[in-house]
Parts: structure tokens; C-alpha cells; sequence
């Protein structure tokens, strides 16, 4: 495999049945949750290898990966999520903490915080505005015509 330390980095995320489920939940227009985190999870593992910066691969590589646990259809109006945008990064907070209790502050503040400036505190971290970053730029690819 190419990227086997990036694999080896999220190996325990992915194969899990909550995280597998995502790939059933519409995210973007030409993606699912599942695969738009794998996604920006990539595009910032790619970014460390690339300028090394000051920031822990592993829990920066997780915290991307996990950005957008909520673990429902939000296209599905008849679960109360028509406020989605504005609420999943605390509903994917919570669901990250029952799952994985470890978080560190960063991984905290990338969850929390990506969705800045439609949920008002921008990120605290570096590690939160790099997420920040690549999560828009992956949303810009999942809504691009092939």
C-alpha cells in the first residue's frame, strides 16, 4: 500500500461499524460522510508529510478524520436536523467523546470549530485551522462536476 502510515494512523476509525455507516449518509452533493472524512483526513496527513509542522501526525490525522462524526442522514428533515450546518460539529463532538474519550485539546477544537464562521468561535489551534482549510477545499471537490 502507498500510503500505509497514513492506513496505519486511522486503520482502528475506519474499520469500525459506526464510521463504516457513514458511507450511507449523503454529505455533499457527489459524496457521502464517510468518504469526504477519509478525504480531508488525507489532504492534512498530506500536508505534515509535506512541511512538517509543529503538530502531532497522529492526533492531527484522527482529529481531521473524525471532523464530521455526527452519525445521521442530515438530508433527512424528518430527524429534526434542519439545522445541521450550524449544530453537527457539537453532535459529532459528543459522539467522537463517547467513542474515542482520549481526545486531546486540539482534536477538541478541529471537531468543534470547523464549521467557522457559520458556528461563531473560529479555531483556537493550528491544527483547527488547518482542518478548517482542508475541510472547505474538499467540500469544493465533493460539489465539482467530474
Amino acid at each position: 500500500m502507498k500510503h500505509q502510515e497514513f492506513y496505519d494512523l486511522i486503520c482502528d476509525i475506519i474499520r469500525s461499524d459506526e464510521f463504516r455507516k457513514m458511507k450511507h449518509h449523503r454529505h455533499h452533493v457527489r459524496s457521502n460522510a464517510r468518504d469526504h472524512s477519509i478525504k480531508v483526513a488525507f489532504l492534512c496527513y498530506l500536508y505534515h508529510k509535506t512541511y512538517s509542522p509543529d503538530i502531532d501526525l497522529r492526533e492531527f490525522v484522527r482529529g481531521a478524520l473524525l471532523h464530521d462524526y455526527y452519525l445521521y442522514d442530515w438530508h433527512d428533515k424528518a430527524k429534526g436536523t434542519r439545522l445541521h450546518l450550524f449544530t453537527h460539529p457539537r453532535r459529532a463532538l459528543r459522539n467522537v467523546l463517547a467513542r474515542y474519550p482520549e481526545l486531546s485539546k486540539m482534536q477538541k477544537d478541529m471537531i468543534l470549530h470547523h464549521m467557522f464562521p457559520l458556528t461563531p468561535v473560529p479555531p483556537l489551534t493550528r491544527g483547527g485551522w488547518l482542518l478548517w482549510f482542508y475541510d472547505k477545499f474538499a467540500a469544493l471537490s465533493d460539489y465539482r462536476r467530474s
